[in-house]
């Protein structure tokens, strides 16, 4: 049995990632648009265009993380190296100078993103890999990934409370938020820098050998493609995944112009977030009483249903009816997410086990850069959607909006998610790589170890 004191030192980078990406996914598309003044379409662009470079970085740094062979450790060695261009990129995001010219801004903007995502990248796919090699019990995975997801939503909500904080700054003052954003950046850059190390320092990585990917980058990306339970594991986590991003790119929008009142939003989704992770150990326990699969589909349509009474928003007329219902779907979608968030991973490693029967390899990096780029493609094809639906309805930004950027901004926060999450619950209904069939798998790999 894994100590849980080594769970915690492993979720630490976790935590400073998740303070990093909150603040992304929820703010830097708003501060490129009211601020920096760049249109949302090329905002959208920019973010659309990042996930197909993620398509080459991520399983080429998973596939790397697998072959490296040091006595320091193959996954923390990956994880110390991109500490460091990861905080820089992150200061640039924040740091644009003032007197760049709106396509200037676009392409400071482009090399920032483009940047922090390759360096991030370098940290998360090793630090997911590791999480399946800390053990091979299949529940007990449940517990590490709650952990990790747990220190997520910690740093998630203090980069909530930085949104806030930024927003309220913006209302009054949008020179000071240029001022202010880079502090913040450089601080976050720090925490990120010192969680890395002392993850790395403090917890001992298993140097055993094992059977690293044989045929090159191509031959372990075609036995990924070649396993059926990966196949739909990366079709599910991507849809569901576009859905859930939904909350960070719309909700800014939806309570500034639909509500009128955008210091909410940050406090909705903190809810959200605290509910996800309140909810961790109730799901680790479900797992084990109803299995990892079927419970996981049925809080894929919980949060559908949940997601989709946001839509409403747009046709409450009071402002405190508005709050009401919104903060109480914040507690609804967060209760359901937070499984996914905590079981997906743990499915993940078992699929990884699949794997390991039929080719003889360990490949925990390619198949947790595949499953990593599923989560950060649906997040840039949400931003990318997001902003190509608010310039088509005629979103115009700091002003007053129409009925038609109203309606589309509650569809992208609540029907959109609706059609995600049920497309992905659909096809999950094929996956039956449940604990009685993991349990299998792993007698055969032990017999054969032994």
């Amino acid at each position: 049995m894994l100590k849980t004191r080594d769970m915690v030192l492993y979720s630490l980078p976790a935590a400073a990632a998740g303070y990093m990406l909150s603040l992304l996914g929820l703010y830097v598309m708003k501060y490129s648009t009211d601020v920096l003044l760049i249109a949302p379409a090329i905002m959208g662009t920019i973010f659309g265009l990042s996930r197909i470079w993620d398509a080459v970085t991520d399983p080429l740094v998973g596939y790397l993380s697998d072959k490296t062979r040091l006595d320091f450790g193959r996954r923390r060695s990956w994880i110390l190296v991109g500490a460091i261009p990861a905080a820089l990129a992150y200061y640039m995001l924040f740091a644009s100078p003032a007197d760049l010219s709106e396509t200037e801004s676009a392409i400071w903007m482009g090399v920032a993103v483009f940047a922090f995502y390759t360096a991030m990248t370098s940290i998360m796919v090793p630090q997911l890999s590791w999480g399946a090699e800390l053990s091979k019990d299949y529940f007990e995975r449940n517990k590490i990934y709650g952990i990790r997801q747990a220190a997520i939503v910690v740093g998630g909500i203090f980069g909530l409370l930085t949104v806030g904080w930024l927003t309220s700054v913006e209302t009054s003052d949008l020179n000071a938020v240029r001022a202010l954003a880079p502090s913040i950046a450089i601080y976050a850059g720090i925490a990120l820098i010192v969680l890395c190390s002392a993850t790395v320092f403090m917890l001992k990585e298993n140097t055993d050998h094992v059977q690293p990917p044989s045929r090159g980058i191509f031959g372990a990306g075609s036995d990924v493609s070649k396993n059926r339970y990966a196949r739909i594991l990366f079709a599910v986590t991507f849809i569901e995944n576009i859905g859930g991003a939904a909350i960070g790119a719309a909700a800014l929008y939806v309570a500034q112009y639909v509500m009128g009142m955008v210091e909410i939003a940050p406090y909705s989704i903190i809810t959200y977030m605290i509910t996800s992770t309140l909810a961790i150990p109730i799901w680790v326990r479900l797992a084990k009483r109803f299995g990892k699969v079927k419970l996981w589909f049925w809080a894929m349509i919980g949060t559908a249903f949940s997601f989709s009474g946001m839509f409403a928003l747009a046709f409450i007329e009071t402002t405190t009816a508005q709050v009401t219902w919104l903060m109480f779907l914040s507690v609804m979608c967060g209760i359901f997410a937070g499984c996914g968030n905590t079981i997906g991973p743990s499915v993940a490693s078992d699929v990884i086990d699949y794997d390991e029967l039929l080719t003889g390899e360990r490949k925990e990096g390619v198949y947790f850069a595949v499953w990593n780029f599923a989560l950060k493609s649906a997040s840039g094809v949400t931003l990318m959607f997001t902003g190509f639906v608010l310039s088509a309805a005629g979103f115009i930004p700091n002003e007053e909006q129409t009925r038609v950027v109203e309606l589309a901004m509650c569809a992208l926060l609540g029907l959109f998610p609706l059609a995600c999450y049920l497309i992905g619950a659909a096809m999950f209904t094929r996956f039956d790589l449940d604990e009685a069939a993991h349990a299998e798998i792993r007698a055969q790999l032990d017999a054969r170890a032994g």
